[in-house]
């Protein structure tokens, strides 16, 4: 083909802006390969995804909680456009469920095992995502941009992700590992990286190197740890000192000061994710859809939590002092329940947050407190909820209970009732005081304010234990 043969017809760009005309004359991949490539895609993205799930509950600190579940979203949402993409590509069956190669097993189980946050953050971050990253870049520069242009998009959009991914994880590792690798820590990430280069690299278009590979830490099979934990800006996570609800409900109480409650049932939110977390990892064989909303809605809570956290931050508050955010409600689902009762749980609370009473009055009080930022977040707040009770009525309701509402209400009421928060032995055990923290917190806003305390606010002492309230009185869903 002559050069004239590759000129703009007028200057116009050609290829609807998709590449030139010299770009879209390359074969590029078949569509064998690249379907071959786009499964092992898929199964990264699928084992990232159950990685970040199963250690979020058990990792203390607080912006790796949160940004597993950011991250676990990302990879729910890039496995579901790996599996649409095969499935249009003369794929049926599309036999995504088979892992590509043993070795690439082998480097997941591994950092699903890693015993310490940072060799975690190290074989997520320093290994798998520049790898992941590697073969999406390789795969838009090996395919044809016009005839595969729906995956070049896809790997596009894979990779913009996995940029920021890569981004955060390098600052946590910069932040809490140690800047010189011990030896052992040497020869994993050595055996991590062999394993890749043994399965051919990450997309498997690399000659396989051939070398021998034997198991680690996966030599003995991952035990989940369903106990959630939290760092030392959590000094008393047993805490019931505070009937956030009884406040929140009480008409006497003032606006602004009930929208410090509201912040303090945002991020008290933080052990919603540690709940589902375990609902996600302990649930097996559901469509991917399923994992995809659960993990949306996984994700969604930790946005909460956060919203809290910004809302005392630009109160100037300075809440790990303050604030005791217990996390009972996430340990005793965890412990007493099993993943279909707990899901049940989350779905009979969900539908409380719907009527009047619930999540518009939480918005309206937000709006009476005339915080704009409190509004804001309220309003979002609501939005998602009625998002997450169509996902239990869908994957819930609809799954589990063949779409029969009162039938499924019933069983999440009964689970609920099985639930037990000891929060006498709390105490006794010298775990907390239930101290009340509430006048603190209220004189501290209203000092920065330059406001005086509401009497009636102040005098505030309707705790968990005064009123014998269970546990659904201290519900971190709402």
């Amino acid at each position: 083909m002559s050069d004239s043969q590759f000129s703009r017809y007028r200057h116009l760009p050609p290829m609807a802006g998709l590449c030139d005309l010299e770009a879209a004359a390359k074969p590029g991949l078949s569509v064998e390969e690249c379907v071959r490539r786009l499964k092992r895609y898929h199964y990264a993205f699928k084992r990232l995804h159950e990685i970040f799930v199963a250690r979020l509950t058990a990792e203390p600190l607080y912006e790796l909680k949160t940004g597993f579940a950011h991250h676990a979203y990302l990879c729910s949402e890039h496995v579901a456009a790996l599996r649409e993409r095969v499935g249009e590509m003369r794929e049926p069956p599309l036999g995504l469920e088979a892992v590509p190669d043993a070795h690439l097993e082998i480097v997941f189980d591994e950092i699903l095992a890693a015993p310490t946050t940072d060799e975690l953050l190290i074989g997520v971050y320093q290994v798998i995502v520049p790898a992941l990253r590697r073969a999406l870049n390789d795969h838009m520069r090996d395919t044809n941009p016009l005839a595969d242009a729906p995956t070049v998009r896809l790997c596009r959009f894979a990779a913009l992700e996995l940029r920021d991914v890569f981004r955060f994880g390098m600052e946590a590792v910069a932040a809490i590992t140690p800047a010189e690798w011990t030896d052992p820590t040497k020869q994993w990430v050595a055996l991590l990286l062999n394993c890749i280069d043994a399965a051919g690299g990450m997309d498997g278009a690399a000659e396989p190197s051939g070398k021998a590979v034997t198991r680690a830490y996966s030599a003995k099979p991952y035990a989940y740890d369903p106990v959630p934990k939290r760092d030392e800006r959590f000094p008393d996570p047993y805490n019931m000192g505070v009937n956030a609800e009884a406040f929140l409900y009480d008409p006497s109480m003032p606006p602004d000061a009930k929208v410090l409650m509201l912040l303090y049932k945002r991020l008290r939110e933080v052990d919603v994710p540690e709940m589902m977390a375990s609902i996600l990892h302990q649930t097996k064989g559901k469509p991917w859809e399923y994992y995809r909303a659960m993990t949306r809605q996984l994700w969604d809570e930790a946005r909460h939590a956060m919203m809290g956290e910004v809302g005392f931050a630009a109160m100037g508050i300075d809440w790990p002092r303050l604030v005791p955010v217990n996390f009972n409600w996430s340990l005793a689902l965890n412990t007493q329940l099993g993943p279909k009762e707990r899901h049940a749980v989350l779905y009979f609370i969900e539908q409380g947050l719907m009527p009047k009473t619930g999540k518009r009055y939480e918005w309206e009080v937000a709006t009476a407190s005339q915080s704009a930022l409190a509004k804001t977040f309220q309003d979002y707040d609501w939005a998602d909820e009625v998002l997450h009770s169509r996902i239990g009525r869908e994957w819930y309701v609809g799954d589990l209970f063949e779409g029969k509402q009162k039938e499924a209400t019933a069983y999440g009421d009964a689970c609920w009732n099985k639930v037990f928060v000891d929060w006498k032995s709390f105490r006794e055990k010298g775990l907390t005081q239930h101290r009340n923290w509430w006048p603190d917190l209220y004189r501290e806003a209203c000092r920065l304010h330059g406001t005086e305390p509401d009497p009636r606010a102040l005098a505030f002492d309707e705790t968990y234990e005064k009123t014998r309230a269970d546990l659904k009185d201290v519900s971190a869903s709402g």
